[in-house]
């Protein structure tokens, strides 16, 4: 009986072209276990041997928005099948006791952490450093800032809250000696930012982009503003704020003309698929609603020689 009011919801939804009644009807029927085979507004082209991902940033509430925004993430991956995410800081909000661990993201991301995806944690200024880099399902290796690679892709996970020179260094030698076709950095504060409450981290501006233009960062991701928005390409590279995986802050922006895409009207996640030179993204809002897409060529630039060339 259950299978077949399912199939029901879905073919309604379906034909009607409501997302909110698929997703309304996975949140209140615990989707955690049922495969979902409803064909979702796909954005990105699944290319083969593509590195796929997707993005949360400001997620760790407990809340039913942030739960229902996971249920959304896991039906884009059954089609996706990515396998990681990137985690853009705010992950657990609060008190940090493993019952806040539990619930705030143990039982909202289960079916992914169950299928294998892999969650890949930076720090906001909502988190404990002492409890957050020693999770293991975080894999931050215990560290505050680290870099991992997937395929052609090198990703440099930051710690905004303190950029001290011993960051800085590492900052610099690690986008030096990468050999990733692509680079990505994300953390916590944008830099870049046209949101009314916190703005862009101008400090922490005049310390990456320096670094960012003269070792070839491709992209950029951070949360911190409760909101999404896609800015113009700064220097051959790409802005991404995405704040709003759980926290929301309406009618935020001072749009600006910097600002290609602006989004505060809901919660929402992103998808990434990095194929050769091309880089697609999909914007999700939390009723099903793709709020931005697209494909952003990589920029060549000049990098300078290493050492001993």
């Amino acid at each position: 009986m259950r299978k077949q009011i399912l199939s029901i919801v879905l073919a309604c939804g379906l034909a009607a072209g409501n997302a909110n009644l698929l997703s309304a009807w996975v949140i209140q029927n615990n989707a955690q276990s049922t495969p979902v085979t409803a064909k979702l507004d796909l954005r990105l082209p699944l290319e083969v041997k593509s590195t796929r991902f997707a993005v949360i940033g400001d997620s760790g509430t407990g809340e039913n928005e942030q739960y229902e925004v996971a249920r959304l993430m896991e039906m884009y991956r059954q089609q996706v099948k990515f396998d990681f995410v990137i985690m853009l800081g705010d992950n657990i909000y609060g008190s940090h006791s493993p019952k806040d661990f539990e619930r705030k993201f143990d039982q909202p991301y289960k079916p992914l952490l169950d299928a294998g995806v892999k969650f890949y944690a930076s720090l906001g200024n909502h988190d404990d450093p002492n409890d957050e880099r020693l999770y293991k399902p975080f894999n931050m290796g215990g560290e505050r800032y680290y870099s991992f690679r997937k395929g052609d892709v090198a990703f440099f996970a930051l710690d905004s809250n303190y950029m001290d020179p011993k960051q800085l260094n590492w900052v610099e030698q690690n986008l030096r000696d990468s050999q990733g076709k692509w680079k990505i950095c994300y953390f916590h504060h944008p830099l870049y930012n046209d949101g009314r409450t916190h703005g862009p981290d101008v400090d922490l501006r005049t310390q990456l982009v320096p670094l960012f233009q003269r070792y070839g960062v491709n992209a950029v991701f951070s949360g911190h503003e409760h909101v999404y928005e896609r800015l113009k390409r700064e220097n051959n590279i790409y802005y991404f704020i995405l704040g709003n995986s759980a926290k929301l802050v309406s009618n935020d922006f001072r749009p600006s003309e910097q600002m290609i895409k602006g989004f505060d009207t809901d919660r929402g996640f992103m998808l990434v698929e990095i194929s050769g030179d091309k880089l697609y993204f999909q914007t999700i809002s939390r009723s099903g609603a793709t709020i931005d897409s697209g494909m952003l060529p990589q920029i060549q630039t000049a990098q300078p020689a290493k050492a001993g060339r």
